[in-house]
């Protein structure tokens, strides 16, 4: 070993200790957060998400234009990340090569891709220059970001690819012998273009390159810990921790034991965080995709789901060390993540949609620290919107969110012969299915002609089910959303008690915000069943032919375009069956999708309780839906929500005497033989 290797491998020493402390400290403020044992099982679930997000880059893909561009250069870091294994190796062991481990026909493959993934990602990096320079993309701009970190960042990755090409090249020149055409043919033709330098020369710009490289390798590993940028290596352990896309269903809020000693409702401060979202606070890459699609921030509020994972890793930053000084010392800020760093403003803001969710290339669930936000909120400090006092009220005192009266649920049916579940029991007899209504297909007008329209589809398909009446309650989500977790337990319990009584296993309903809370959070309490969504069990009963329609229709059908629910869609993976419904019932198909739909729709406004608040900031969301359907040109506006029948068709009958607003099923309803 030579004094130059000597010398680097106590840089290597020094480099490699100073990260394994910041790995420490960074460990240790996750620490401060609170347990999540959810994040170890469905291993083969995980590993999934791990390869096809984390490193296939799935997500990044949906841009067209940046997806490739962070694709090239993640995959480019994966592939020469051995080369700077291989690099490190031989700067302190002369002579080390990894040919000595691997056939010849292996390590020349290699060689090719070092000097192919390099190019790709010098490419890559000056594209991302150059847009950054020149194109002012509004996802990337605002006061949370690190203004000059990237450019820094994207300069260092150039260089270091710089470095190795030269490195390589003027090695070439100044030891013939180690020229490699077929090995590294780009570094190859670099050396033949500079092969006029004289070999001592070359030989000292080979040595000045190398030590170059190797310290800006060193340089950025530890420079990662304290930049945006640590989600290089964050964020890889982050969708495999990640339940954003499985293991379980989407978007089901963390129980909370109410009947424990609970000196802390929800979260005030970062240590009432989980640790799994202190963690994504580090895997955060600040590239605004998620803001970019949040309908709040679209039109013109002031939440910014980037914002709200930013400030959650500053406030970390800046709380731990106060929690971890073993004496109790160091210099405390008298401020919390809650009014310190984010508003209530914010936090009502959202709509809980998950479309930030859905769009974040390395899975953090921003839509959870929000909730756990608005706990604390209404449980612990009392502060929420005025206006949602009066349906706090009527859900505690009437089983929903508005002021009727519960005997009057089952009203809607009347003249229709659908028996009670308690009728039914009464007489010893039993229903296959259970409609579960809602309260909107219950109480609001508009909403019980979609009850109506499903109740005839179901009885001229011969379907044996039964309702709840007067016994049905709100399923809580209302509550839930809203933060008033005591409240949607009580609504939970007593609807899980009510089911059990009748010993219910399958549910239908035409509510996604129902279909969510009975199959995917109610076994919380013990309720465990079949839930099925109208548009789904509708397309069932079509595509076996138990639904007859008339056939002697031949003028043409209204041109539709269809609204993707947020809890239907996004919370649960249902795109196919409404507009499938849609087409089997139309005589003549012309259904025209919105520029934004499927797992892209924009939501309409009325999710996360936001159905009981007032808009009074910027646009309307339901005014930016009803815009966009309304611009298709449709004539018709297909739904498969009441929340969402009530939000588009209060817009859209603003805007156009014209254009209606129909559930699917009084679609199908309408063609009823």
């Amino acid at each position: 070993m030579t004094a130059s290797n000597g010398l680097f491998a106590l840089i290597v020493a020094v480099a490699a200790g100073f990260f394994a402390y910041n790995v420490q400290r960074l460990v240790g403020f996750l620490r401060i957060g609170r347990l999540d044992d959810s994040r170890w099982d469905h291993v083969p679930r995980r590993l999934f998400n791990l390869i096809t997000i984390g490193i296939f880059q799935r997500k990044i893909f949906r841009d067209a234009i940046a997806g490739p561009m962070h694709a090239a250069i993640f995959w480019g870091f994966c592939v020469l990340t051995v080369g700077t294994g291989e690099f490190i190796a031989r700067g302190i062991m002369p002579g080390f090569t990894l040919a000595h481990f691997m056939p010849m026909w292996v390590y020349r493959f290699y060689q090719n891709n070092q000097d192919l993934w390099g190019a790709l990602v010098i490419a890559a990096v000056a594209f991302a220059l150059f847009r950054r320079l020149t194109h002012r993309v509004k996802r990337l701009q605002g006061a949370e970001t690190h203004a000059n970190d990237p450019l820094l960042i994207l300069s260092w990755i150039g260089a270091l690819m710089v470095t190795m090409f030269l490195a390589e090249a003027f090695e070439m020149v100044a030891f013939p012998e180690h020229a490699t055409p077929f090995y590294r043919p780009l570094s190859f033709a670099f050396a033949n273009l500079v092969s006029f330098v004289p070999h001592d020369a070359a030989a000292v710009i080979r040595s000045a390159s190398w030590w170059s490289h190797g310290l800006l390798v060193l340089g950025f590993l530890n420079y990662l810990p304290y930049s945006k940028h640590l989600h290089v290596v964050a964020s890889l352990p982050n969708v495999y921790l990640s339940n954003t896309s499985g293991p379980g269903q989407a978007g089901v809020m963390k129980y909370m034991d109410l009947e424990a000693d609970v000196e802390q409702f929800g979260a005030k401060d970062v240590e009432h965080l989980s640790w799994k979202s202190l963690m994504d606070g580090f895997a955060c890459t600040e590239c605004g995709r998620c803001t970019a699609v949040c309908p709040a921030n679209i039109t013109g509020k002031m939440l910014s789901p980037r914002k709200i994972i930013v400030n959650v890793r500053e406030r970390l930053e800046q709380r731990a060390p106060e929690l971890l000084m073993a004496d109790g010392r160091g210099q405390r800020v008298e401020t919390t993540l809650l009014d310190g760093f984010i508003t209530e403003q914010e936090l009502w803001a959202c709509t809980t949609c998950r479309a930030c969710v859905q769009e974040c290339p390395v899975s953090i669930d921003h839509v959870s620290v929000i909730l756990e936000m608005r706990r604390n909120l209404v449980l612990g400090e009392s502060r929420f919107p005025e206006e949602v006092t009066p349906a706090f009220e009527s859900m505690e005192q009437r089983g929903s969110p508005w002021a009727f009266d519960p005997g009057d649920r089952g009203k809607w049916s009347d003249g229709m012969n659908i028996p009670t579940m308690a009728e039914l029991a009464a007489r010893g007899e039993t229903a296959d299915i259970l409609y579960f209504v809602g309260c909107m297909g219950s109480f609001d007008d508009r909403a019980k002609k979609t009850t109506v329209a499903f109740a005839k589809i179901m009885q001229a398909a011969g379907v044996n089910f039964a309702i709840l009446g007067r016994e049905e309650k709100c399923n809580g989500d209302p509550a839930r959303r809203m933060g008033n977790e005591y409240l949607y337990q009580m609504l939970a319990k007593e609807n899980v008690e009510t089911l059990a009584r009748y010993n219910v296993r399958t549910i239908v309903t035409a509510c996604p915000h129902c279909m969510h809370q009975l199959g995917n959070e109610y076994p919380q309490f013990g309720g465990n069943y079949d839930v099925i969504h109208h548009s789904t069990f509708i397309e069932h009963l079509m595509a076996q032919g138990r639904v007859p329609l008339r056939h002697d229709l031949h003028e043409a059908v209204s041109t539709f375009t269809y609204h993707d629910s947020c809890y239907l869609g996004r919370y649960n993976q249902i795109y196919d069956a409404p507009r499938q419904t849609l087409k089997r019932a139309l005589p003549v198909v012309n259904l025209v999708e919105m520029p934004r739909s499927g797992d892209r729709g924009l939501c309409c406004g009325a999710g996360g309780g936001r159905m009981w608040m007032e808009e009074s900031e910027g646009k309307r969301i339901n005014a930016e839906r009803a815009d966009e359907a309304l611009a298709t040109g449709a004539q018709a506006v297909a739904v498969a929500c009441p929340f969402c029948m009530t939000m588009l068709h209060d817009s859209i009958s603003s805007r156009s005497e014209s254009v209606k607003v129909y559930d699917i099923a009084e679609v199908v309803a309408e063609r009823l033989g």
